[in-house]
């Protein structure tokens, strides 16, 4: 069975929502950053990444493009709950670089749900 990357620099929000997957049947790893991410996707391609957009080291934005062409099956879900500016302007640019569906901070966890269940049914 493959897996859902949760990357997010935030610990707390990142540990609530790998255990909100993993309630729900998934089997999570989580990265605190891109480069923790993309090292993660080296030794095994998960099936759908979850990332934020604002973070230290590399951003969501590279970790997306990065992502993106070196693993062009794996569906992207974009979050942000904004930084400087609002999510409004972070997430339109996420799904330009290949995000397949957004999420703005604070979401419903059945929101996460569903959105999972859409792009990576639960075997």
């Amino acid at each position: 069975m493959s897996y859902i990357l949760v990357v997010d620099d935030d610990t707390n929000f990142r540990q609530m929502l790998c255990q909100t997957l993993e309630r729900a049947g998934y089997r999570v790893v989580e990265a605190e950053d891109g480069n923790v991410a993309i090292k993660a996707c080296e030794t095994e391609v998960p099936g759908l990444v979850i990332t934020d957009i604002i973070m230290p080291e590399k951003e969501g934005l590279e970790t997306i493009q990065e992502i993106r062409a070196k693993y062009p099956e794996v569906n992207i879900i974009a979050m942000s709950g904004g930084g400087r500016i609002s999510p409004d302007s972070y997430l339109p640019l996420a799904k330009g670089l290949g995000a397949v569906k957004t999420l703005q901070k604070p979401f419903r966890r059945e929101e996460v749900i569903k959105a999972v269940q859409e792009l990576f049914p639960q075997e």
